[in-house]
């Protein structure tokens, strides 16, 4: 299942040269995957609450043309693999039909003292 997440580019997402600050891309694709998390009932403050978090172990990133002020994007999230102790997703953000930036990224779960944990069976469900 994909979701779609859509972002607007404003003057301070842009550097000196008026595109997008590479970090920023991490900045979108981060909201792209806390929204899709909520919209398929993963209450990360509930998680929070019971002392567990998502934490992001690993991001491979690919900047493949450059995003300019007050662009339109859309960023697609979709689940690569789940384990009962990481979720790999992939990640594009496109103007238009165009891909702009790809990333894999590879979350856990933590507790409060730090440490992994197995993701809880009611969030392996969800996803």
């Amino acid at each position: 299942m994909k979701h779609v997440y859509s972002a607007k580019v404003y003057y301070e997402d842009t550097d000196m040269g008026g595109v997008v600050y590479h970090a920023n891309y991490l900045k979108y694709i981060e909201r792209a995957r806390s929204d899709y998390v909520r919209r398929l009932g993963n209450d990360q403050n509930a998680m929070r609450d019971a002392g567990i978090v998502w934490v992001v172990r690993r991001i491979e990133a690919e900047y493949l043309a450059p995003a300019k002020f007050d662009d339109n994007l859309e960023i697609e999230t979709e689940i690569k693999s789940l384990s009962g102790v990481r979720l790999i997703m992939a990640q594009v953000v496109k103007r238009g039909e165009e891909e702009i930036f790809r990333a894999i990224v590879t979350a856990v779960c933590m507790n409060a003292q730090g440490k992994p944990v197995r993701l809880p069976a009611e969030i392996r469900a969800l996803l």
